[in-house]
Order: C-alpha cells, then sequence, then structure tokens
C-alpha cells in the first residue's frame, strides 16, 4: 500500500513539473531585451526582417524566422524558434502569408506585434479563372472571381513605405527611451522609398509595352503602381502547376503584346519559365520577388535588388 501510495504521488509530482516547464517554455520573458539591453525583434521573413533593422539600427538585435533561399511560404518553425519569437521584445511580420508564424504570433503574448497587412491595403491578384491570372494598372484584376489577398506589398515602394511608418511607431512603443531614433530612422526610410518609386516612374515611363510574364503572380502591386500589365504563369502561389488552358493562353499573349522576355525567380523553380520561353522563342532574365536574399540575388540589400528589377524591366518592355 505504501509502495503504491508512493508511486502515484511520484507521478502527480512529475506531471506537475512537467505542467510547470511547459508553461515556464511558452510565457514570453519580461524583458524582451538582450543581455546589453538591445530589443529583441523577431521579423518572419526578409522584407520584414529589413524593416526591422534599418528602423531600429543600434537599439536592436533582429532575428530572421526564414533562412536565406528557403521558400517563405512554405515555413515551418522549429520549437526553438516559436520559443524565440515568444521572448521578443516585438515582432514584425506579414499576417497571411506564413501560417505557422500567423499561428505562432497569435500565441506568443508578445504584446507589441507588427502586422504589415494592416498597415497598408490589401488586393486580390493572381487569380485564375479560365486560364487567366491578369493584373493591370487599373488598380484591380481582371478576374471573375473573389480569389485570396495578395500579400506582396513590399514590391511597390509606396506600401512598403506605409508599412515602415508602422513598424517605427511600434519600435518606439516598444521602446519610448529611442523614441526619437527609431522616428528618424524611419523618416529616413520612407524618403528613399519615395526616391525608389521616382526612379521606377522616370525608369519605366517611355515603355514600348506594358505586358510581362513572370512565373507567379508576386508584382501585382508593382503592375498597378506604374501601369504595367502582369501576366503569371502560375498564380499567387509560386509552386503550382499552369494549367495546358493557361500555357495557351500565354502563347497568345506574348504575341499580341510582342513580349520579349519570361522572368523567372531565384528561389521559385525556373524550369516551367524556361521551357516557356524556349517554346516561344524568347528571351529569360530575373525579376525578384525580394522574398529573400542570396548570393545568387541581384543585389546586397532591397534597394540593389529592387533596382535590378527595375533595370530588367526596362530592358524587357522596351522604349518607344
Amino acid at each position: 500500500m505504501n509502495i503504491r501510495r508512493h508511486l502515484s504521488l511520484t507521478a502527480v509530482a512529475g506531471a506537475t513539473a512537467l505542467g510547470l516547464l511547459g508553461l515556464t517554455a511558452c510565457a514570453p520573458t519580461d524583458t524582451g531585451r538582450t543581455d546589453d539591453g538591445k530589443l529583441r525583434v523577431t521579423a518572419s521573413f526578409y522584407p520584414m526582417e529589413f524593416l526591422a533593422e534599418q528602423i531600429g539600427g543600434k537599439h536592436v538585435e533582429v532575428t530572421g524566422l526564414t533562412k536565406p533561399g528557403a521558400e517563405p511560404h512554405d515555413l515551418e518553425l522549429t520549437p526553438r524558434q516559436t520559443a524565440q519569437l515568444g521572448e521578443s521584445g516585438a515582432v514584425v511580420y506579414l499576417k497571411g502569408l506564413q501560417p505557422a508564424v500567423d499561428t505562432a504570433v497569435a500565441q506568443s503574448g508578445v504584446k507589441h506585434i507588427v502586422d504589415a497587412a494592416a498597415l497598408t491595403h490589401l488586393e486580390k491578384h493572381g487569380t485564375e479563372v479560365d486560364g487567366h491570372h491578369h493584373t493591370t494598372g487599373d488598380n484591380h484584376s481582371h478576374s471573375d472571381a473573389e480569389g485570396g489577398k495578395d500579400p506582396h506589398i513590399w514590391l511597390d515602394p509606396v506600401r512598403y513605405a506605409e508599412v515602415a511608418e508602422g513598424v517605427g511607431k511600434t519600435l518606439a512603443q516598444a521602446d519610448p527611451a529611442h523614441k526619437a531614433d527609431y522616428r528618424k530612422n524611419a523618416d529616413a526610410l520612407v524618403k528613399k522609398l519615395h526616391g525608389l518609386d521616382e526612379e521606377f516612374r522616370a525608369g519605366l515611363k517611355n515603355r514600348a509595352s506594358d505586358t510581362f510574364i513572370t512565373t507567379h503572380a508576386a508584382f501585382g502591386y508593382l503592375a498597378e503602381r506604374y501601369g504595367l500589365t502582369e501576366e503569371a504563369i502560375s498564380g499567387l502561389d509560386p509552386e503550382s502547376e499552369p494549367s495546358a488552358h493557361r500555357i495557351r493562353d500565354l502563347h497568345a499573349l506574348a504575341d499580341e503584346h510582342h513580349v520579349s522576355t519570361i522572368f523567372f525567380e531565384t528561389i521559385a523553380n525556373p524550369a516551367t519559365a524556361r521551357t516557356l520561353a524556349g517554346d516561344l522563342h524568347l528571351k529569360t532574365d530575373v525579376l525578384d520577388p525580394l522574398e529573400g536574399i542570396t548570393n545568387k540575388s541581384r543585389g546586397k540589400d532591397y534597394f540593389g535588388v529592387q533596382r535590378a528589377n527595375l533595370a530588367a524591366l526596362e530592358k524587357a518592355l522596351g522604349s518607344k
């Protein structure tokens, strides 16, 4: 009887200890800071990481959840990453792009959270209906289906600037002692982004064509901003396979709109784009959706890659 009672008490004690351990692992730290006093910021993927670093400067330690070269849409978090997120003083993410991150953020208990999707207006792009993925500069998708909201807001410098302002405000709330520096850094970044917008406007002003074909529908906001027409081989999901109908449509579209180039990406598989270009006897080039920076990227940061994208579009669209 005594042995049974001892075993029972031991089991209860063990279960209690495990329960407390679980609660400790899930609970965020009180400070959200590093040992040297910097604000811990967790960013979901490169565009969010870039904003946090540029605006936070020397006052933050930024950790990205998506490794360079990895496809952010497919991210699965490790237990360590989930725990790390819960220890953050601030989180910068884009709701709707990475389901695993959405879940972890909702359960994290972190007080200061930036959802980039809530800082600008999201629209519907890249929906396939009868083979058409059609996004134009008239600010809506030529599709009869509702489709999903397009998360690729960072490729439009003006929308990205709106997100930057929101990041600056949240970092200031999380770390009031350095509020002035966050505001200064955010203002400087917004000014640079509006300058990039002017570069795109000037560079694409006298184009000969408005239409470009790319791997997946990542450039809808950019197309809208500068009056272009994006024709995507796939939809919003870079891993989806185009229908036979879609491929036939692209053959006709390329001929009708005098398309010279089929764009592919550095992260997504370029096989379909290369095959289409070969069938149509067209050139290929890179148009980078900027979901991560690798040694294959045509630029060391957001601005470098965006300027490379502009140069690629200028070349492909020609001039009058």
